[in-house]
C-alpha cells in the first residue's frame, strides 16, 4: 500500500494514484454486473480485446473536494454521468445508468478518503472509464465491457499562481467533423490532438486552438478547454456548439454564472476572420479557457500564420478571474451553492 499521507502532501495530477479502483462488468447477455471495489492495479486484457483494434472508449473527468468540515463533495457528477452516457452511445458502447456511475466514484471516493488533499485548490481528481474487452477481430459493437474509476491526488493546477497561457490555432488539422465524435468524451478526439499541439509547442506556444474545417472557419475549442471572449462593452461570447465541440461541464456552469451577473453572454459560430478583427479592434478585452483541471485558465495570446496578439497586455483579466473565484469558491464550499451543483460523496 502507498503512503498515502506523504504523497498527498505533494499531490502530483495524473502520476500518483490511490490504492483503489472502482469497477463494474457488462456483456450484451446480463447487463451491468459485479460491482466492486479493488486494489489499484495493471489490467489483463485479452490481445484482440475490441479497444485495442477499434479505439471503443469513452471517459469522464471530475473532482472530490474536501471542504473546511472535513465533508467530501462533488461538483456536478450528475451531468458527467449524463455526458458519459451521451459518449458511450456515440461509441457503441452500454450506457451505465447515472445512479450506478455516481455510486462507481462515491465508493471510491469513500475507500480512499484519505487520499484528498487540503491544500488551497487542491483536490482528488476523479477517472471514470469504459472500455470494450471482448476479444474479437470485426467491426460491430463489443459484446463485453468494463466501466473503471480510478482517482489522482492533485495539487493547483497553476503551481506559481494562474498565469495565461498563448494559444496557437492551426488550420491544418481539425479536432473533429462535422457528424464526427468531437462531442463524445473518448480517447480518438485527444489522440487527434497531440500532433498540432506538438506543433504549437514548436511554435513556442502552449495550447492549440482548433478551427472546424469548413471553407470559413471558426472557432472550435482547444484540444481539452472550452474558449470565452470578453468583450470591451463587457458582452461575453463563447462558440456555439455545434455537434463537433464537447459539451463542457465547467463551461455550461460559467454560462449560468455569467448570465447571474445579468451580463449578456451569447453562444454563436465566430468565425476566424470575425476574430482577428475583434482582436485587432481591441473589441475583445479578455479571453479565457475553462475545463475540469484547471477551473478557468487566462489568454494572454492568440496567433496564427497571419496574425500575433496580446490580449489585456498578456496579464490576466479581471473578468476572467472574478469569474474563476467565483466558482471555485462554489466548489470547495466557501460561497453558497445556488444552483444545487454539488453532491455529496462522503
Amino acid at each position: 500500500m502507498k503512503n498515502a499521507k506523504l504523497l498527498k502532501a505533494n499531490p502530483k495530477f495524473g502520476t500518483v494514484f490511490t490504492d483503489h479502483m472502482s469497477v463494474m462488468s457488462w456483456n450484451a447477455d446480463q447487463g451491468w454486473a459485479n460491482h466492486r471495489v479493488t486494489q489499484y492495479g495493471p489490467l489483463q486484457l485479452d490481445p484482440a480485446a475490441a479497444v485495442l483494434h477499434y479505439g471503443q472508449e469513452v471517459f469522464e473527468g471530475l473532482k472530490a473536494y474536501k471542504h473546511a468540515d472535513g465533508s467530501v463533495w462533488s461538483f456536478r457528477p450528475e451531468a458527467n454521468a449524463q455526458r458519459y452516457i451521451r459518449s458511450a452511445y456515440r461509441l457503441a458502447l452500454p450506457e451505465l445508468p447515472v445512479q450506478d456511475f455516481l455510486g462507481s466514484v462515491a465508493a471510491l471516493v469513500r475507500m480512499d478518503i484519505d487520499w484528498i488533499p487540503t491544500q488551497e485548490e487542491a483536490s482528488l481528481y476523479l477517472r471514470p472509464f469504459m472500455i470494450a474487452t471482448e476479444a474479437f477481430l470485426g467491426v460491430r459493437p463489443a459484446r463485453e465491457a468494463e466501466h473503471i474509476v480510478i482517482a489522482s491526488p492533485a495539487g493547483p493546477y497553476f503551481s506559481g499562481g494562474v498565469k495565461p497561457v498563448s494559444i496557437w490555432i492551426t488550420q491544418e488539422y481539425a479536432r473533429a467533423g462535422h457528424g464526427g465524435t468531437g462531442e463524445a468524451k473518448c480517447g480518438g478526439n485527444y489522440a487527434a490532438s497531440l500532433l498540432p499541439q506538438t506543433q504549437a509547442a514548436q511554435h513556442g506556444f502552449d495550447q492549440v486552438c482548433f478551427l472546424d474545417g469548413t471553407d470559413n472557419p471558426a472557432i472550435e475549442e482547444l484540444g481539452g478547454m472550452n474558449v470565452f471572449f470578453v468583450k470591451a462593452n463587457g458582452d461575453v461570447v463563447t462558440p456555439a456548439l455545434s455537434g463537433s465541440i464537447l459539451h463542457g461541464i465547467t463551461r455550461s456552469s460559467i454560462l449560468q454564472l455569467i448570465a447571474d451577473r445579468g451580463v449578456k453572454v451569447t453562444e454563436e459560430r465566430i468565425q476566424l476572420t470575425q476574430l482577428k478583427s475583434m482582436l485587432e479592434s481591441g473589441e475583445i478585452a479578455e479571453a479565457f479557457a475553462c475545463g475540469t483541471a484547471a477551473v478557468v485558465t487566462p489568454i494572454g495570446r492568440l496567433a496564427d500564420t497571419t496574425f500575433d496578439i496580446a490580449i489585456n497586455d498578456g496579464e490576466p483579466g479581471k473578468f476572467t478571474m472574478d469569474i474563476r473565484e467565483e466558482l471555485t469558491d462554489i466548489q470547495n464550499g466557501r460561497r453558497p451553492d445556488r444552483h444545487g451543483w454539488l453532491t455529496r460523496l462522503a
